[in-house]
Parts: structure tokens; C-alpha cells; sequence
């Protein structure tokens, strides 16, 4: 470089047809230059002189010649590369050293490349798709059964069970009842429409029933207490000539006697155990 600067400004040396260097509007003989202001190489730790093409990457310089992968040695001028603790890498050997493999077709996911994180793995984004409609999932809801991924509506459309009650998808949780889902919700008695999810339930025609309702509408009654016999955590009752009792029920009615497998003789509405009927 030629200018009408006629000395250098750090070893006052005329200038005058000479190549020198400007830095912040100070004109520098080429040796003065190098010696103050030129980089030194990350590579070869020889200074970037002034003449030579100096290629920086994060604060660090390199001379154009020694810009290469670590690896194998190729050159990474106007290449991509990547970077791993701070040694250079052309993107073939960092793969082959660091990049992860896609889940859905195992090939690698190149640097500099977009790639999607799910339950510790990794997709190509094109591969981060709906197993039912292909289309991109991105960051979109999803739901995952036998490792393929599904968007909310093609899950549901395919595998969500419906209610039985009230025929819309069940998300999650529910209860199964004469093996069909219904909505926790959804199940409820028939008689009041308490729910029955968690509590105690009697079937009758395959509809559920409280306890108090099952009793108030089908449950037999004792002939000795009047109450229902509900038949619940399998009591045990008796049944003679179209009248049942609860089994603690069925005594004597004179000497109160238990008559559960036992002989007994039958007085108007009375039961009796064999000593008193014979008496």
C-alpha cells in the first residue's frame, strides 16, 4: 500500500515507496506491523503477517493455510465445520465422532441442522412427523404409542376410546364397566345420577346402581327386619316359599336360634326351629 505517509510510525523509517499498513489512521512499515499488531496462529503459533489472509472464528485466528479439520486434515475454507472443545472438525468427522442418529431412520443428523428433542431422543425434523397423517409435529401436542408419534386428532381418531354414555374420546383416566370405557364423570347411577366411580355399585340390566337406589327399586326385603337384602361383599340370605331373609335374620321366633342349615317348621308367618315347632 502506497500513501502520502512518508514515515513509519512506530520505527520513524521513511516510508516513501514502500508497502505499509494503516491502524486507527497511523501509517506502519510492514515489519513494524506484523511485530505489534499481527495474530498469531492457533495452529502453527507463527504471526498472521499482514500480507497473509487471517481467518478469525470466536477470537481466535488462523493463517488460511492452516484452517483445517483436526481430523483428517482437509482444508475448511469456505466449507462448513463445527467445533468441538474448541478444535475445528470439517461436518463428515464431527458426525462420524459426535452427532447423534436420528430415532425414526437411524441416519446421522448433520451439524448445523435442524434436529427435534423428544423423550431423550432425537429426530430429523422431516422424520419428526405423524406416524397416521406425515405431517411435521414441531412443537405441536402429541401422543406416543409403541414408539411412533401421533398428533392429538389422528391418535384419537385411531386409538382413543369413546365414552360409552356420552360417545366423546376419553383423554385419560375413565372406568371400564361390563368392558366398555366410560368418563369417570359419565358413570353414574342410574336411578339418582350420583357417581359411581370409587364407590360401591350394584349391576342390574347392565346399568349401575347405588346401593341406596338398588335397594329402594329391586332389593328384596327381609322378612323378619324389613330392611333390603342387598346381597353386598356376598352376604349370604335365605329364600322359602317367595320369602328371604338376611342370614343373621333367620332364627327362631321363639328361642331365637339360628336356623341357617338347620331343620325348621313353619307356623302362619312364623319360622321355628324344630323343639318349639314340635312344642
Amino acid at each position: 500500500m502506497t500513501s502520502s505517509h512518508t514515515d513509519c510510525h512506530f520505527c520513524l523509517q521513511s516510508l516513501r515507496g514502500r508497502k505499509f499498513a494503516l491502524r486507527e489512521e497511523n501509517a506502519y512499515c510492514v515489519p513494524c506491523y506484523d511485530s505489534l499488531y499481527a495474530n498469531p496462529c492457533q495452529e502453527c503459533k507463527q504471526p498472521i503477517e499482514c500480507n497473509s489472509k487471517d481467518l478469525a472464528y470466536k477470537g481466535r485466528h488462523w493463517h488460511e493455510g492452516c484452517f483445517r479439520c483436526a481430523k483428517c486434515g482437509r482444508s475448511l475454507v469456505e466449507k462448513p465445520f463445527a467445533a468441538k472443545d474448541e478444535v475445528l472438525l470439517c461436518t463428515e468427522c464431527y458426525s462420524d465422532e459426535y452427532s447423534s442418529k436420528c430415532f425414526h431412520c437411524q441416519k446421522t443428523i448433520m451439524p448445523g441442522s435442524r434436529k427435534m428433542e423428544f423423550q431423550g431422543s432425537s429426530w430429523h425434523e422431516s422424520c419428526f412427523v405423524c406416524q397416521y397423517c406425515q405431517q411435521p409435529l414441531g412443537t405441536k401436542p402429541l401422543i406416543t404409542k409403541d414408539n411412533e408419534n401421533y398428533c392429538v386428532p389422528c391418535f384419537e381418531k385411531q386409538f382413543a376410546h369413546r365414552c360409552y354414555a356420552c360417545k366423546k374420546v376419553i383423554t385419560s383416566g375413565g372406568v371400564t364397566y361390563h368392558d366398555q370405557p366410560w368418563h369417570k364423570e359419565c358413570f353414574v347411577c342410574a336411578g339418582c345420577k350420583t357417581q359411581l366411580s370409587g364407590q360401591r355399585f350394584i349391576s342390574k340390566d347392565e346399568y349401575p346402581y347405588c346401593v341406596d337406589c338398588f335397594s329402594r327399586f329391586y332389593a328384596k326385603k327381609c322378612a323378619t327386619c324389613k330392611k333390603p337384602i342387598t346381597a353386598l361383599g356376598g352376604a349370604k340370605y335365605i329364600s322359602f316359599e317367595e320369602r328371604q331373609w338376611h342370614g343373621e335374620c333367620f332364627n327362631c321366633a321363639k328361642c331365637s336360634v339360628s336356623l341357617v342349615g338347620q331343620e325348621f317348621l313353619t307356623w302362619q308367618d312364623d319360622i321355628l326351629c324344630h323343639q318349639c315347632g314340635s312344642a
